[in-house]
Protein backbone atom coordinates (compact mmCIF):
# COMPACT_ATOMS: atom_id res chain seq x y z
CA UNK A 1 0.00 0.00 0.00
CA UNK A 2 1.34 3.37 -0.92
CA UNK A 3 2.65 5.73 1.66
CA UNK A 4 0.29 9.03 1.57
CA UNK A 5 1.38 10.53 5.35
CA UNK A 6 4.59 10.64 6.92
CA UNK A 7 4.48 11.17 10.65
CA UNK A 8 7.80 12.49 12.64
CA UNK A 9 8.42 12.02 16.66
CA UNK A 10 9.95 15.31 17.59
CA UNK A 11 12.34 15.52 20.23
CA UNK A 12 15.44 13.31 19.67
CA UNK A 13 13.96 12.63 16.16
CA UNK A 14 13.87 15.85 14.20
CA UNK A 15 15.01 17.49 17.34
CA UNK A 16 18.75 17.13 18.65
CA UNK A 17 18.04 16.44 22.45
CA UNK A 18 21.39 16.91 23.32
CA UNK A 19 21.66 20.34 21.59
CA UNK A 20 20.72 22.35 24.99
CA UNK A 21 23.50 20.94 27.37
CA UNK A 22 25.82 20.96 24.86
CA UNK A 23 25.59 24.83 23.89
CA UNK A 24 25.35 25.49 27.55
CA UNK A 25 28.48 23.95 28.44
CA UNK A 26 30.19 26.01 25.13
CA UNK A 27 28.90 29.40 26.35
CA UNK A 28 31.04 31.95 28.32
CA UNK A 29 30.62 31.07 32.19
CA UNK A 30 29.67 27.11 31.22
CA UNK A 31 33.21 25.68 32.05
CA UNK A 32 31.52 23.44 35.14
CA UNK A 33 29.45 22.24 32.85
CA UNK A 34 31.97 20.92 30.09
CA UNK A 35 33.01 17.76 31.54
CA UNK A 36 29.03 16.77 32.63
CA UNK A 37 26.74 17.55 29.88
CA UNK A 38 27.08 14.56 27.95
CA UNK A 39 26.02 12.78 30.57
CA UNK A 40 23.39 15.35 32.41
CA UNK A 41 22.00 15.27 29.06
CA UNK A 42 21.90 12.20 28.67
CA UNK A 43 20.32 11.76 31.99
CA UNK A 44 18.09 14.47 31.33
CA UNK A 45 16.54 12.44 28.76
CA UNK A 46 15.94 9.58 30.24
CA UNK A 47 13.82 10.81 33.33
CA UNK A 48 11.74 12.74 31.15
CA UNK A 49 11.26 9.83 29.72
CA UNK A 50 10.61 7.73 32.64
CA UNK A 51 8.30 10.21 34.19
CA UNK A 52 6.30 10.27 31.08
CA UNK A 53 5.80 6.68 31.08
CA UNK A 54 5.33 6.50 35.06
CA UNK A 55 2.53 9.20 34.43
CA UNK A 56 1.10 7.03 31.73
CA UNK A 57 0.53 3.49 33.66
CA UNK A 58 -0.31 5.75 36.93
CA UNK A 59 -3.04 8.13 35.49
CA UNK A 60 -0.85 10.87 36.78
CA UNK A 61 -0.82 12.94 33.36
CA UNK A 62 0.75 16.69 33.43
CA UNK A 63 2.02 18.45 30.30
CA UNK A 64 5.66 17.70 28.79
CA UNK A 65 7.24 20.74 30.59
CA UNK A 66 6.47 19.97 33.71
CA UNK A 67 8.46 16.42 32.92
CA UNK A 68 10.84 18.26 31.07
CA UNK A 69 11.59 20.02 34.00
CA UNK A 70 11.84 17.04 36.73
CA UNK A 71 13.55 15.20 34.34
CA UNK A 72 16.35 18.31 34.38
CA UNK A 73 16.32 18.43 38.69
CA UNK A 74 16.58 14.68 38.56
CA UNK A 75 19.98 15.02 36.60
CA UNK A 76 21.35 18.00 38.08
CA UNK A 77 21.24 16.89 41.48
CA UNK A 78 22.97 13.60 39.97
CA UNK A 79 25.89 16.09 38.76
CA UNK A 80 26.21 18.10 42.02
CA UNK A 81 25.23 20.62 40.25
CA UNK A 82 21.43 21.76 41.57
CA UNK A 83 22.22 24.28 43.39
CA UNK A 84 22.90 26.44 40.38
CA UNK A 85 19.66 27.84 39.82
CA UNK A 86 21.21 30.42 36.63
CA UNK A 87 22.29 27.08 34.68
CA UNK A 88 19.30 25.19 35.17
CA UNK A 89 17.49 28.57 33.56
CA UNK A 90 19.53 28.42 31.29
CA UNK A 91 19.02 24.85 29.98
CA UNK A 92 15.27 25.41 30.00
CA UNK A 93 15.74 27.93 27.76
CA UNK A 94 17.79 26.16 25.44
CA UNK A 95 15.10 23.63 25.28
CA UNK A 96 12.83 25.65 24.00
CA UNK A 97 15.14 26.61 20.94
CA UNK A 98 16.45 22.85 20.03
CA UNK A 99 18.40 22.64 16.68
CA UNK A 100 17.22 20.41 14.30
CA UNK A 101 19.37 17.64 12.70
CA UNK A 102 20.86 18.97 9.77
CA UNK A 103 19.25 16.86 7.04
CA UNK A 104 16.08 17.56 8.47
CA UNK A 105 15.04 20.77 6.44
CA UNK A 106 15.73 19.00 3.11
CA UNK A 107 14.00 15.88 4.24
CA UNK A 108 10.95 17.39 4.83
CA UNK A 109 11.05 19.74 2.15
CA UNK A 110 11.92 16.59 -0.01
CA UNK A 111 8.40 14.73 1.23
CA UNK A 112 6.46 17.96 0.52
CA UNK A 113 7.75 18.51 -3.10
CA UNK A 114 5.98 15.04 -3.50
CA UNK A 115 2.91 15.37 -2.44
CA UNK A 116 2.93 13.92 0.99
CA UNK A 117 1.42 14.98 4.04
CA UNK A 118 3.92 15.60 7.00
CA UNK A 119 3.11 15.66 10.75
CA UNK A 120 4.47 16.06 14.06
CA UNK A 121 2.96 13.46 16.92
CA UNK A 122 4.90 14.44 20.20
CA UNK A 123 4.65 14.01 23.78
CA UNK A 124 5.91 17.51 23.89
CA UNK A 125 3.18 20.47 25.27
CA UNK A 126 1.72 22.62 22.22
CA UNK A 127 3.87 25.85 22.93
CA UNK A 128 7.18 23.66 23.31
CA UNK A 129 6.89 21.98 19.98
CA UNK A 130 5.65 25.37 18.56
CA UNK A 131 9.29 27.02 19.76
CA UNK A 132 10.78 24.24 18.73
CA UNK A 133 9.46 24.18 14.83
CA UNK A 134 10.24 28.07 14.78
CA UNK A 135 13.32 27.94 16.26
CA UNK A 136 13.88 25.28 13.47
CA UNK A 137 11.96 27.14 10.71
CA UNK A 138 10.41 23.99 9.55
CA UNK A 139 6.56 25.42 9.60
CA UNK A 140 6.47 25.58 5.96
CA UNK A 141 7.09 21.76 5.46
CA UNK A 142 5.15 20.30 8.33
CA UNK A 143 0.80 20.50 7.65
CA UNK A 144 0.32 19.64 11.48
CA UNK A 145 1.88 19.85 14.78
CA UNK A 146 -0.07 17.03 17.08
CA UNK A 147 0.60 16.74 20.90
CA UNK A 148 -0.68 14.41 23.35
CA UNK A 149 -2.46 17.33 25.34
CA UNK A 150 -5.32 16.74 23.01
CA UNK A 151 -5.74 13.24 24.58
CA UNK A 152 -3.80 13.45 28.09
CA UNK A 153 -1.62 10.29 28.35
CA UNK A 154 1.65 9.87 26.88
CA UNK A 155 3.22 7.58 23.95
CA UNK A 156 3.41 5.06 23.83
CA UNK A 157 -1.07 4.86 24.41
CA UNK A 158 -2.61 4.08 21.14
CA UNK A 159 -4.46 6.43 21.98
CA UNK A 160 -1.91 8.99 20.56
CA UNK A 161 -1.59 7.12 17.57
CA UNK A 162 -5.40 7.20 16.96
CA UNK A 163 -4.83 11.11 16.82
CA UNK A 164 -3.13 10.57 13.20
CA UNK A 165 -6.01 8.37 11.52
CA UNK A 166 -8.54 11.27 13.01
CA UNK A 167 -6.32 14.47 11.67
CA UNK A 168 -5.31 12.91 8.11
CA UNK A 169 -8.67 10.60 8.01
CA UNK A 170 -6.04 7.67 6.29
CA UNK A 171 -4.97 3.67 7.03
CA UNK A 172 -2.81 2.85 8.86
CA UNK A 173 -0.82 1.47 6.23
CA UNK A 174 -0.87 4.25 4.69
CA UNK A 175 0.82 6.05 7.46
CA UNK A 176 5.35 5.96 7.91
CA UNK A 177 6.04 6.54 11.36
CA UNK A 178 9.07 7.90 12.54
CA UNK A 179 11.05 7.98 15.36
CA UNK A 180 14.43 7.84 17.24
CA UNK A 181 12.70 6.01 19.81
CA UNK A 182 12.86 2.14 19.60
CA UNK A 183 10.04 1.88 22.05
CA UNK A 184 8.14 4.46 19.97
CA UNK A 185 9.04 2.44 16.51
CA UNK A 186 7.99 -0.64 18.44
CA UNK A 187 4.28 0.64 19.90
CA UNK A 188 3.86 2.63 16.12
CA UNK A 189 4.57 -0.87 14.70
CA UNK A 190 2.44 -3.07 16.72
CA UNK A 191 -0.37 -0.57 16.21
CA UNK A 192 -0.12 -1.00 12.42
CA UNK A 193 2.15 1.75 10.80
CA UNK A 194 4.73 1.22 8.72
CA UNK A 195 7.90 2.17 10.86
CA UNK A 196 11.43 3.72 10.34
CA UNK A 197 13.80 3.71 13.56
CA UNK A 198 16.05 5.99 13.50
CA UNK A 199 19.18 4.69 15.53
CA UNK A 200 21.94 6.81 15.70
CA UNK A 201 23.60 5.94 18.40
CA UNK A 202 23.44 1.83 16.93
CA UNK A 203 21.57 0.33 19.78
CA UNK A 204 20.02 -3.28 19.71
CA UNK A 205 16.09 -3.57 18.97
CA UNK A 206 13.97 -3.19 21.56
CA UNK A 207 12.06 -6.42 23.21
CA UNK A 208 8.39 -5.44 22.26
CA UNK A 209 5.62 -7.00 20.36
CA UNK A 210 5.84 -4.89 17.52
CA UNK A 211 9.38 -4.20 15.41
CA UNK A 212 10.51 -1.33 13.26
CA UNK A 213 10.13 -2.63 9.45
CA UNK A 214 13.20 0.15 8.72
CA UNK A 215 16.01 0.84 10.99
CA UNK A 216 18.13 4.11 9.53
CA UNK A 217 21.44 6.00 10.71
CA UNK A 218 19.45 9.21 10.44
CA UNK A 219 16.72 10.32 8.24
CA UNK A 220 17.98 11.06 4.58
CA UNK A 221 16.64 8.04 3.52
CA UNK A 222 13.26 8.99 4.73
CA UNK A 223 11.83 10.37 0.90
CA UNK A 224 13.05 7.05 -0.49
CA UNK A 225 11.42 4.99 1.69
CA UNK A 226 7.80 7.01 1.49
CA UNK A 227 8.10 6.43 -2.22
CA UNK A 228 8.62 2.59 -2.25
Amino acid sequence: MAITTCIFDAYGTLFDVSAAARLAAEEPGGEKLARHWPQLAADWRMKQLQYSWLRAITGHHTDFWTVTQDGLDWALEAQGLDSDDALRQRLLALYWQLQAYPEVPAMLAALKETGLNTAILSNGSPDMLSGAVQSAALSEVLDDVLSVESVGIFKPAPQVYDMVLQRFGVAKEHVLFVSSNGWDAGAAAAYGFVTAWVNRAGEPVDRLPGRPDHILSDLSAIPDLARG
